[in-house]
């Protein structure tokens, strides 16, 4: 049945951060039609992601206010608009931050997730026009965030930034592979391309970086060993193939570093580097096996940051340093394969789930990811939507 809302204006509630650090308040917006290449979609369950407190809290560009943020979520399209074909309404679909056109040379590639249609930028509009599909009820603009803007009932993306998703995967679960756990299993499993029997090194275990870990235990790693200081972390990264811990302020006579090659007799084969500190990104290249090794950045550092590297351990010793972003996947092709190795029981999703909640308590969910209380926090817009039903997902 068309959807009796295509073509109008929706007015739903939204999660609005007015100000950088102040807590998100609940309004009531106006969701504007889909314009040409566009789907409107109706949000199921959102996530919360370190990016989304980062974006949060800067006082400059690219923090952009009042604005709606949020980009790990999950929902059905409601509505297309002209040109598009590939959805329709009614479908099960997840928005996804970077882009994946499908057509330009980037996108038929299989060395490269970076689409050269619609490059990534951290802009704070639709990607093709600029524009703003939001307004408060005043009227006035509501910046966009990383294309997706997930904390509001209803969203508008690009059809670049959409992909279709097995129904059979719950959408609490499905929400967690727009961001953070794509990013880490495929950094994993696509740009490091970890092999069996390999020894592996990740520098910071928050959720990506347990991601990272699972891709790695996936892939067929024999020797997982996770950098952090919370000891904690040890106990969770169990779960996702950790198989040794190092916290570094337990030893100041040797950097971690040192601890690794002695650890592994020269060097990990694959390092990961996912907290964002250039630092510790010159410690995982100084611990990268000689002849093979591979350091991958993960890890969101300061603008204008620089890295240190030996040009040495690059000439001399055949060292890899590369970035990864979204883990190397291909949203429209990847994302599929992710879900279904859910569905066997051979990716573990449920695992990173610590707390589910309404969507009106957003705020908390804020609170307990600052606080490193939790590693995702999926929040329900309307557990007895009957869309759920009909496209046949299981209440959490």
């Amino acid at each position: 049945m068309p959807s009796l809302s295509a073509g109008k204006p929706i007015l739903c509630k939204a999660a609005v951060a007015r100000e950088p650090g102040k807590p998100l308040l609940i309004e009531e917006i106006s969701v504007a039609t889909p314009k040409c290449n566009e789907v409107r979609i109706k949000i199921l369950c959102t996530s919360l992601c370190h990016s989304d407190l980062t974006l949060w809290s800067l006082k400059e560009p690219p923090g952009y206010f009042p604005r709606i943020l949020g980009h790990e979520a999950v929902g059905i399209v409601e509505s297309v608009g002209e040109g598009v074909d590939e959805f329709s309404e009614g479908d099960f679909v997840m928005p996804v931050f970077l882009a994946n056109c499908g057509d330009c040379s980037d996108c038929k590639s299989n060395r490269s997730n970076l689409c050269s249609t619609l490059p990534f930028k951290l802009s704070a509009m639709m990607p093709r026009d600029e524009s703003s599909r939001f307004t408060d009820s005043k009227g006035d603009l509501l910046y966009h965030s990383l294309h997706v803007s997930s904390f509001t009932e209803y969203t508008v993306v690009d059809v670049a930034h959409v992909t279709k998703v097995d129904p059979r995967i719950p959408p609490n679960r499905a929400c967690l592979l727009s961001c953070g756990v794509s990013t880490g299993v495929g950094a994993a499993w696509k740009t490091a391309q970890v092999d069996e029997g390999s020894t592996v090194a990740i520098f910071g275990l928050g959720a990506i970086g347990l991601a990272v870990a699972e891709g790695a235990r996936i892939c067929g790693a024999t020797k997982i060993i996770g950098v952090d200081v919370n000891p904690a972390k040890f106990e969770t990264g169990k779960k996702f193939g950790v198989t040794d811990y190092i916290n570094p302020m337990n030893d100041t006579t040797k950097s971690v570093s040192e601890i690794i090659n002695e650890m592994t007799d020269g060097g990990a084969d694959y390092c990961f580097e996912c907290v964002g500190m250039s630092s510790l990104v010159e410690e995982a290249f100084a611990c990268c096996r000689k002849g093979w090794g591979k350091t991958v950045v993960l890890g969101v550092d300061k603008p204008n940051s620089k890295l240190n590297i030996s040009s040495h351990d690059v000439l001399h010793n055949g060292k890899i340093l590369t970035g990864s972003l979204f883990g190397g996947l291909k949203a429209k092709s990847d994302i599929s394969t992710l879900v279904k190795w859910y569905l066997d029981k051979k990716l573990r999703l449920d695992e990173f789930v610590t707390h589910e909640m309404k969507f009106e308590d957003i705020n908390k969910a804020f609170e307990l990811l600052l606080e490193g209380k939790c590693l995702r926090c999926v929040l329900w817009f309307d557990k007895d939507d009957k869309l759920l039903e009909s496209n046949g997902n299981a209440e959490p």
